[in-house]
């Protein structure tokens, strides 16, 4: 067997702004893991905020035993962007080996499309009024948020741009309790339906026990099955992301242990490819929010990229992954 990683920077159709800074391009990482001339793909993205680089989850990635397997990979790498990289490849590289749907080695029942998010980026009221009307006829729109005071201004400009659209924010731990306090009413009287990790993941104890009028999701706050016991009596819901779970066989562990423990369930994504959306697909299926819109940010993507249309994300062809 033998495991390669590829670098690959995929512009973006426009800059794409949360409250920690801006990218023109998502710079991800690709594995292909061959054996008996079969191949599997899979692919990551590095994230800063959890201490990961370019070089860092590459480095991790070489490292590996070239023989390693999907159960010996869970105890071998932490949560994170390289292992997912590597679990979602081996899983491709089991589907194809074995002439089945990843759904079905899985034990999951066979995916259709998602309804998903489309992220509108941070920027001025002015600014996030249009870019919400350019895309006033989605379903539903995710707003980065996070840059204190102009937010309610901001918000109201969306709702005014997309008076039909469904609203979710994302705060990117940029708000204060204080500041939650003070939105939440205001948001949610304009429909907003949830707000993503409104405080910085080492400070959310803040939100233990007090009202939450404006459902609350995990974001930073959440990366595997590890994180549940603190999440208990702050959080509504979980955002489930490959990067942070280290790929698909933690992620669909961390979705049923968050449904037995009474959460809803958003899964999301990173800025990347298709290829990194197809395995979230599969774990999307049934969630209460869907945000898979990383290809759709892009001014390029993988062929044959995944299939979006006013059902949302469609399940990837079986020659990208799966």
């Amino acid at each position: 067997m033998t495991i390669t990683v590829h670098r690959d920077s995929l512009a973006l159709r426009e800059a794409f702004t949360i409250s920690r800074g801006s990218r023109t391009a998502a710079e991800v990482l690709r594995v292909t893991i061959t054996r008996d001339g079969v191949t599997g793909q899979g692919e990551c993205v590095p994230y800063k905020r959890y201490g990961e680089s370019m070089d860092s989850v590459e480095q991790a990635i070489r490292a590996l035993p070239q023989d390693i397997t999907r159960e010996e990979l869970q105890d071998a790498l932490p949560a994170g962007a390289a292992r997912n990289a590597v679990d979602c490849a081996l899983w491709d590289l089991e589907a194809k080996a074995a002439g089945k749907p990843v759904w079905a080695l899985a034990g999951q029942p066979e995916p259709g499309p998602v309804q998903t998010a489309f992220t509108l980026s941070l920027g001025s009221p002015v600014a996030m009024r249009a870019q919400a009307s350019r895309h006033a006829a989605r379903p539903l729109l995710k707003v980065k948020l996070g840059a204190g005071a102009e937010d309610a201004e901001r918000i109201r400009a969306v709702r005014a741009g997309a008076p039909d659209a469904r609203i979710i924010v994302d705060a990117n731990e940029g708000w204060s309790l204080e500041e939650y306090k003070a939105l939440a009413p205001e948001f949610v009287a304009l429909g907003v339906e949830l707000v993503e990790q409104p405080l910085p993941a080492g400070q959310d104890e803040a939100l233990r026990g007090i009202a939450r009028p404006l459902p609350v999701c995990a974001d930073e706050s959440c990366h595997d099955r590890a994180s549940l016991p603190d999440l208990r009596g702050k959080y509504d819901m979980v955002n489930i992301k490959l990067d942070k779970t280290g790929g698909l066989t933690e992620a669909l562990a961390l979705r049923d242990a968050a449904v037995a423990e009474g959460y809803d369930i958003m899964i999301g994504c990173m800025v990347g490819s298709s290829l990194a959306m197809a395995p979230a697909v599969l774990l999307a299926q049934g969630a209460t929010v869907t945000d898979l819109d990383g290809p759709l940010l892009l001014a390029e993507d993988r062929d044959p990229p995944l299939f979006y249309d006013d059902k949302g994300a469609h399940p990837a062809d079986s020659r990208l992954w799966g």
